[in-house]
């Protein structure tokens, strides 16, 4: 007699409790108002959300929030010391350039050598950089060698312009566009359909993260994700980034978007509509290059784009384990901007918060001050709990599904039963 193939299709649970790790008991949004409850070492640290039980275990943890000294008494400081003198691990990469579905490019920055070094089924994770950033830079190369010497696949996903990646039509990225993540991720998991993939974003590149994750919501092909530095919410980004000495990096944010935009001023010559070439050619500062060229996307203004771009507004629909961390003292992702209601009622994310950091530096830990961020340690257990409670699932489910081929088997030894 011919195979017999039978679907069996489990009820589809509650998205906001989709892929939850903890006990139902230790989600309930009520219990997710304080963290005096969470046993660390740890207490300068801010802790939200109905996970932060499970941070108790985690070893990078059991020592307190310590920032290096001398660099730690000043935000300002330790941001551009992170910046400039930060180690830069030495990988080699390969690089792969996709082409989107509107006829534009992104690179995606492989190790080289992992497509025949590391089993085909190995965890997947994608690196989304800040604004402008890449493959070279520091903290991106930390987690990277960090994640590759676990035994992950890692691959950077440098945004169009960014990182010497192709740009081939008139169109750059922005805070709104998933659509780039939206094919990277669909690409990456039909490569390697038997791995589960997961995410790290820095600033720009975790507000992205965390907006593809709410817009994703039941169709995400991630298992897990982390933000880091996220601006959240950037109307209150912009407000102060003209504040004080926050001017300095807006006027070095714009002249690296200038001059991205100057390598490939050729693409825009001509076009007139939403775009003011001449402003974005010479901004002076990042809201001047929004309103010059990000408008393109479809939006009424640079506050309508910015209000509309916030990723503080996709939290609630996030259906996979997030990690959100950042930096009380961040000049560039405010504190107050953080959506802590938010994350509280949602079932599914955590935050934590450290009381100074500044931006992309938490110069601290062992590593401090030249390794790699204090970030990177808790990140990686994070994700590495993640895929372990999953593989626990995975092979329950397996055996469940082994005794039920064998009563089905013994009911007709001539019928062969697959459980897919």
């Amino acid at each position: 007699m011919a195979n017999t193939h039978l679907r069996f299709t489990p009820a589809r649970p509650n998205p906001s409790l989709r892929r939850s790790l903890l006990p139902l008991s230790t989600m309930s949004p009520s219990s997710a108002t304080k963290s005096d409850d969470v046993d660390l070492p740890s207490s300068s640290l801010e802790i939200l959300g109905a996970r932060r039980s499970l941070l108790s275990r985690f070893v990078s943890l059991q020592t307190p929030y310590k920032p290096f000294p001398v660099l730690a008494w000043n935000r300002h400081i330790e941001t551009i010391f992170a910046s400039f003198y930060r180690s830069l691990p030495v990988v080699k990469l390969r690089r792969e350039c996709l082409r989107t579905k509107d006829d534009g490019a992104v690179a995606l920055d492989w190790v080289s050598g992992d497509e025949t070094q590391i089993p085909f089924d190995s965890p997947v994770l994608i690196l989304l950089p800040g604004l402008t950033g890449g493959s070279g830079d520091t903290y991106v190369r930390h987690m990277l060698l960090r994640a590759r010497n676990k035994g992950w696949r890692v691959v950077v996903f440098n945004s169009r312009g960014c990182a010497d990646s192709p740009v081939t039509t008139p169109k750059f990225y922005s805070a709104s566009f998933t659509d780039d993540l939206c094919e990277v991720a669909s690409h990456v998991s039909t490569r390697y359909p038997k791995s589960k993939l997961y995410a790290v974003g820095w600033s720009l590149g975790a507000n992205i993260l965390v907006r593809y994750l709410g817009q994703e919501s039941h169709n995400c092909v991630l298992s897990g994700a982390v933000s880091l530095c996220n601006p959240f919410n950037l109307p209150i980004a912009d407000e102060d980034f003209h504040k004080g000495f926050n001017n300095i990096y807006d006027l070095a944010l714009a002249r690296s978007l200038c001059k991205l935009f100057k390598k490939h001023a050729l693409l825009f010559e001509g076009i007139g509509g939403e775009y003011n070439i001449p402003m974005a050619a010479n901004a002076r500062s990042v809201r001047d290059f929004d309103e010059g060229l990000t408008l393109t996307f479809g939006f009424k203004s640079v506050d309508d784009y910015y209000y509309n771009s916030s990723s503080s507004r996709s939290i609630k629909d996030v259906s996979i384990p997030l990690l959100c961390i950042q930096a009380e003292n961040d000049p560039i992702a405010p504190s107050r901007g953080i959506p802590r209601p938010d994350i509280e009622e949602n079932p599914n994310c955590l935050l934590i918060v450290t009381p100074q950091g500044g931006h992309l530096g938490w110069v601290a830990g062992h590593a401090a001050p030249f390794g790699c961020p204090w970030t990177d340690p808790v990140v990686m257990e994070f994700l590495e709990h993640l895929h372990n409670q999953g593989d626990e699932k995975t092979r329950s489910a397996e055996y469940h599904s082994d005794e039920l081929c064998g009563i089905n088997q013994s009911s007709d030894s001539s019928i062969t039963v697959h459980i897919q």
